[in-house]
């Protein structure tokens, strides 16, 4: 009997355990641009300290670098390891992780993508969109500029005005069978 009136003594502490948690979650704040009379301009709002450097400011996006085929090849290196689970190897949005049930993302050759400024694409890297996460933590900014170079060249790959091929591959283009025949 003494054993369970000692365990009862030595657990009555812990019962209070759950209100001071509560306590913890529900500690008064004051909503942006209340009232608060603890500060003498009576405002909660409160301007940062000088110094202090806001993270939810966008990255500054570096300078493009020149387009060349390490670019390209650092690009698609780097997209194969993050890009294509989910957008695929062509960029149709048709990765492997879609094709086991995760949400799809677009299809970067749908217009609105083609048309999509370099900073858009970039920021999606950076800091996610819908369900794809940020991936700023993951990919340096240069290699981010690596992957929108190489996304612009798979868009560029099936969008290529016809007056900038070259000859033998407008040849082979029209070799190809037709849409219709293929099926």
């Amino acid at each position: 009997m003494r054993r369970v009136a000692i365990l009862l003594i030595a657990l009555l502490p812990v019962t209070g355990c759950e209100r001071g948690m509560h306590q913890m979650y529900d500690q008064p704040r004051y909503e942006r641009g209340g009232e608060a009379p603890l500060f003498a301009d009576g405002v909660a709002s409160r301007i940062p300290p000088r110094g202090t450097v806001p993270t939810s400011d966008p990255e500054a996006m570096p300078a493009p670098p020149a387009v060349t085929e390490g670019l390209l090849e650092r690009g698609r290196d780097r997209y194969t390891i993050y890009c294509t689970p989910c957008h695929g190897v062509g960029g149709d949005g048709d990765g492997m992780v879609v094709r086991r049930g995760f949400p799809g993302p677009p299809s970067y050759h749908e217009q609105r993508l083609r048309d999509a400024d370099d900073r858009h694409l970039y920021d999606v890297i950076t800091r996610g969109w819908g369900v794809m996460y940020p991936y700023a933590d993951r990919i340096a900014p240069a290699d981010r500029q690596a992957i929108v170079a190489y996304i612009r060249a798979l868009q560029f790959s099936r969008h290529a005005p016809v007056d900038r091929l070259e000859p033998e591959d407008l040849s082979r283009l029209r070799d190809l069978p037709s849409e219709g025949a293929r099926q």
